[in-house]
């Protein structure tokens, strides 16, 4: 069993995810190293090798996350989010390491009329989506000691997301236009630590997906943003076949998080609970 002195890999420690994991891992007494761009690069062997040899458990962050980027860069998507995860799967079999790996919604096509489930079959209707489908694949096949945790809707204060670009945007348009027709969940980053901390010690295997309690449209999520913010903007809702994207999306993401609470000891926060605590310390220049 896992102990606070445990020594934890996080690779892909500066991003978004990643930086809100090491501050809440060390706040919790863990042993933390940061593995990141420039210095580190999930795609070379020799540094994935060395980085997994000094630690007890990798939590792998990295990941290419430019959705519509992600068509025209296929095979970038690729040795990011499925090859180098497949390798990261081959080292952690060879040294018995235990890896927690952090995969998307996106694997699923949204068509789905209730809540998504571990067992559900994906689907994934993009090249990003495809890229993580396929590092989760890669993984499995590896036959490390694993667990596969699905995040959506993510937000926090060390990267661009759904919410900074929306209050970005608000400052400057006179109109702001956001589909009503996705529905998911938004997931604070900081929430999302907290439960990798809490599965850290007890080493599960497996897919788990996690998201806030409740489900609320992209149109609504924003509209409570502003109601929040007291800004005052056209909000109008409009439908995701409006926008010309290179890459589809999916219109349902939500999730049945039944199995994931079995390893919590606290119950899921409603969705409005940490964005509302986000929206207090936001600062959009």
């Amino acid at each position: 069993m896992a102990t606070n002195d445990t020594m934890i890999a996080i690779l892909g420690g500066k991003g978004m995810l990643g930086t809100d994991l090491a501050n809440i891992c060390r706040q919790q007494g863990f042993d933390v190293k940061v593995f990141d761009l420039p210095e580190f690069d999930i795609r070379n062997y020799h540094q994935l090798t060395q980085a997994v040899g000094t630690v007890d458990v990798i939590v792998n962050c990295a990941a290419y996350t430019n959705v519509d980027g992600a068509e025209s860069e296929a095979d970038l998507a690729y040795q990011v989010n499925a090859a180098a995860v497949g390798r990261l799967g081959a080292i952690a079999h060879q040294t018995d390491k235990w890896v927690l790996h952090v995969s998307t919604d996106f694997v699923f096509d949204g068509r789905l009329n209730r809540a998504y489930v571990e067992t559900d079959l994906p689907n994934p209707i993009n090249a990003y989506a495809k890229t993580k489908l396929a590092g989760e694949q890669l993984l499995s096949e590896s036959g490390c000691r694993h667990c596969i945790i699905r995040l959506e809707w993510t937000y926090g204060s060390a990267g661009n997301n759904f919410v900074t670009k929306i209050v970005r945007r608000a400052k400057t348009d006179k109109i702001v236009r956001v589909v009503d027709d996705q529905i998911g969940s938004p997931t604070a980053t900081t929430e999302v630590a907290k439960v990798i901390c809490k599965l850290l010690p007890k080493r599960p295997e497996g897919i788990f997906h996690f998201a806030s309690a409740g489900y609320v449209s992209r149109f609504e999520m924003a509209k409570f943003v502003f109601d929040k913010l007291a800004m005052d903007v056209n909000l109008l809702p409009c439908k995701t076949s409006d926008f010309v994207s290179a890459a589809s999306r999916p219109l349902n993401s939500r999730f049945d998080c039944s199995k994931i609470k079995t390893l919590l000891d606290e119950t899921i926060e409603p969705w409005q609970v940490p964005l509302e605590r986000f929206l207090r310390r936001l600062k959009i220049k």
